[in-house]
């Protein structure tokens, strides 16, 4: 960079913009490189500088800026690491410090977001460490400390320390509370020198304490003993401190070994988050500016829409227009003083540079800038009375510097250009200077005063006039740059409206020549001109925002009708769902009553049958019977008993095969008989007694088939799950203790007791009746899909 353009920068305040850039950035690094910043000049350079612009302020907008309060500079400790040196507590700090905003920042990184962006491998090049970080912090909570946790030698080391200090404390405590002591102490406290625990003796009761004397006051009326009792536990802390300490050097040392051997990793984070902290810094500026990307062009051509100087106050800076390439390669900038030419000329080079620094400009949206090699600017007044240079002299040395460097890739804006000589002699100077420089393929800017560079830029193709509009009326600026058009002086107007007699003011017109008056008529022409033209194409914007406004309202009325109509046409489908489903549920209705009353028919039928065939089974009972008591002769003959029979015996009566136990014998011999739920009579000539042998074989087979279906009549009684919920703890404890009781005796293996989650103090109850009840084996809460911990399954032994 040229020293020339290195100037023209510091002219245009480029670094006034740069400096709240830094205050933006968090590190101290980062606020540095801020102001440091220069333009680049290749547009594939600044393409990516924006794209890296854009993305920040595009995250920012969706998840805020990323943290970077603990980014600094870890280079140096990293170097004296790996050298073998040992790192102290803030350096160590520092570097967990960075590791934690490493790791933040990879955090905060989305890298599944849809479109990727131009700064994802800045974010995806950051290491971080969690395990060296956690563990300096964990070791070393604060600048000052090194915790326990450290090791657990230093941990043993200052548990010791502590039962010394202890036992120190406790032989002190028992001389300054002894009665025997009081005399001798000037105060009954307990204090320390040179880290040895000693208390205040009177100096004439040197001798009384035997002990060592560690200090003397001021006034020499005390003596600040340690007894000799306290020597060896003070001595036994003094060791332990120096193995504390040689324990703490021993952490220290190996901390910095582990961060030495991330020595690169470490580094390279820094260098990033340093990165991005600037580029998050062009973001946050974008926003607080109320910025836009600007179209970067390589053509040479600038369009500037409402465009604001980045310094002024945003509320009262009136935004311009200003266009320089294309049609025309030179812009002359004519009007008052004080009427904004200087300021648009620092607006047209500064938002330039802004540009090319990767910054978003104070515009509107489709603005473009151009790239340049140089910026040259001569604005401002630079006479100096040391180096005895006029105005003239001082805008001629920059101009002759300009003339040398300007090229094809430049940017040149001359303020006032010609100004502080000879009205002519300038005029024509000025008009030389800007044809050798667009001769060379520059851009040129250039404000000015002369009615002749006014008719230069009018007569000569590529050259294109400017104005600064001046309200007459109210004498004042209205900061609008207006292309196209010439600017007048107003001199005259300006000066009647401030009282200047009117005769003066025409002795004044006399004076000027026929052309200038000419002139200035064909300019008040042109303004008038302008100035309805300008009137007309604002009634006609008018016009066509409210062609605009109707068209918007009638689509939003032809919208609002359609959706309309598509309610209607809803709700009709609706109401006609509605009578369908009505009728639907109806006929549902109906068929389920048909259904119920099918359902009580059946019943009737099925009763009307039950009572039939229980009628045909008492039927063929009764002829059973009778064919018991008809049988004839032809029968097998009963066999004779071998005793005579008695009540309790079994007999069977001949052609049927259950037996009958015998309830009575009466005294005519007949035998009451029972078999099941009949109850029957019969003489012992009638049935046939099943003897011992045969009744004890019977009664073995019956007994096991007897068993076997009471067990399975008690396992099929018991339930196999019981659910107490809602109950109270006193109430639910018999009910559990029952439920187990017939779960033993129906020989369930597996239970579930429900007592649900609530506050769990049911399921405490439930868990100590199953502990202390004998028959429980073990029981566990239910897994997944059991109920979890609002049910226990219990194993019975």
């Amino acid at each position: 960079m040229s020293e020339l353009f290195d100037k023209s920068i510091r002219t245009l305040e480029l670094p006034r913009v740069l400096e709240l850039l830094a205050d933006q950035a968090v590190s101290a690094a980062a606020k540095d490189r801020c102001r440091r910043l220069t333009p680049e000049t290749e547009a594939e350079e600044v393409l990516r500088l924006l794209d890296q612009t854009d993305a920040a302020r595009a995250m920012i907008g969706l998840r805020g800026s990323p943290s970077f309060s603990g980014v600094k500079p870890v280079a140096e400790a990293l170097d004296r690491a790996d050298r073998g040196g040992s790192l102290n507590n803030h350096e160590l700090l520092t570097i967990a410090d960075l590791l934690t905003a490493a790791r933040g920042c990879k955090e905060y990184f989305n890298d599944e977001a849809a479109e990727k962006t131009a700064i994802d491998h800045l974010f995806l090049s950051l290491h971080s460490n969690r395990f060296l970080e956690e563990k300096i912090k964990r070791c070393l909570p604060d600048e000052d400390t090194v915790a326990d946790a450290a090791s657990t030698e230093l941990a043993d080391i200052r548990r010791h320390m502590r039962a010394a200090q202890a036992k120190s404390r406790q032989i002190l405590q028992k001389i300054i509370s002894s009665p025997s002591y009081s005399k001798i102490l000037q105060e009954t406290i307990i204090t320390q020198r040179d880290g040895r625990f000693v208390v205040p003796v009177k100096a004439e009761h040197k001798g009384d304490l035997p002990g060592l004397v560690h200090d003397i006051s001021s006034t020499g009326a005390t003596l600040f003993v340690e007894p000799m009792g306290v020597v060896q536990a003070n001595n036994e802390f003094i060791e332990l401190q120096a193995k504390e300490q040689k324990e703490i050097e021993r952490i220290l040392a190996e901390l910095s070994a582990e961060a030495a051997a991330h020595r690169e990793d470490i580094q390279w984070d820094y260098d990033a988050l340093v990165h991005l902290d600037v580029i998050f810094a062009r973001g946050q500026l974008s926003y607080k500016m109320d910025a836009v990307r600007p179209e970067v062009r390589r053509d040479g051509a600038i369009s500037l829409r409402k465009a604001r100087h980045p310094l002024l106050d945003p509320k009262t800076a009136v935004p311009i227009d200003i266009q320089l390439g294309g049609d025309f390669d030179t812009l002359v900038i004519t009007g008052p003083n004080t009427g904004g030419k200087t300021v648009s000329l620092k607006t047209l080079g500064l938002l330039t540079l802004m540009t090319q620094c990767g910054l978003h400009i104070p515009a509107g949206d489709r603005s473009a800038v151009s790239v340049y090699e140089q910026v040259l600017a001569d604005i401002g007044d630079e006479q100096s009375i040391e180096q005895s240079l006029s105005t003239f002299s001082a805008h001629m040395v920059n101009i002759v510097a300009i003339l040398k460097e300007a090229g094809r890739r430049s940017l040149v804006l001359f303020d006032e250009l010609g100004a502080g000589t000879d009205p002519v002699e300038g005029a024509a100077l000025a008009i030389a200077i800007i044809q050798d420089v667009r001769k060379r393929g520059s851009k040129v800017a250039a404000t000015t005063h002369y009615a002749e560079l006014k008719t230069f830029a009018m007569t000569t193709a590529g050259v294109e006039n400017a104005s600064c509009e001046f309200n007459v009326e109210t004498l004042s600026p209205t900061y609008r740059l207006l292309i196209g058009i010439p600017g007048k002086s107003n001199a005259f107007a300006i000066s009647a409206r401030l009282g200047l007699p009117a005769e003066v003011i025409e002795a004044a017109k006399v004076q000027m020549s026929g052309e200038s008056v000419r002139f200035e008529d064909v300019l008040t022409e042109l303004e008038a001109k302008r100035q309805a033209l300008e009137k007309r194409e604002l009634e006609a914007d008018h016009l066509y925002a409210q062609r605009e406004e109707d068209a918007r309202k009638a689509r939003e009325f032809r919208q609002q009708m359609e959706r309309a109509k598509d309610n209607a046409r809803s709700r009709g489908e609706a109401e006609a769902k509605r009578i369908v489903r009505d009728a639907r549920a109806a006929a549902d209705q109906v068929f389920a009553e048909l259904s119920e009353m099918r359902k009580a028919q059946a019943k009737a039928d099925r009763a009307l049958n039950d009572n039939e065939a229980r009628a045909a089974l008492r039927r063929t009972l009764n002829e059973a019977e009778e064919a018991v008591t008809r049988r004839d002769a032809r029968q097998e003959p009963i066999p004779k008993p071998s005793r005579p029979i008695r009540a309790g015996d079994l007999v069977e009566i001949p052609g049927v095969k259950t037996p009958a136990e015998v309830v009575s014998v009466g005294k005519d011999g007949t035998l009451q008989l029972k078999s099941g739920i009949l109850k029957m009579k019969a003489r012992a000539d009638e049935v046939r007694l099943i003897e011992d042998d045969e009744r004890a074989a019977r009664k073995k087979a019956p007994a096991v088939a007897i068993r076997q279906n009471a067990d399975r009549a008690l396992r099929s009684s018991a339930a196999r799950e019981l659910d107490i919920r809602g109950l109270e703890t006193l109430e639910a404890e018999g009910v559990v203790e029952n439920f187990l009781s017939a779960a033993v005796m129906g020989r369930l293996e597996t239970v579930t007791i429900i007592h649900g989650k609530g506050t769990g103090a049911l399921r405490k109850a439930v868990h100590d009746i199953l502990r202390r009840n004998r028959a429980v084996k073990s029981f566990r809460l239910g897994v997944y899909g059991e109920g979890e911990s609002g049910v226990t399954v219990v194993t019975l032994k």
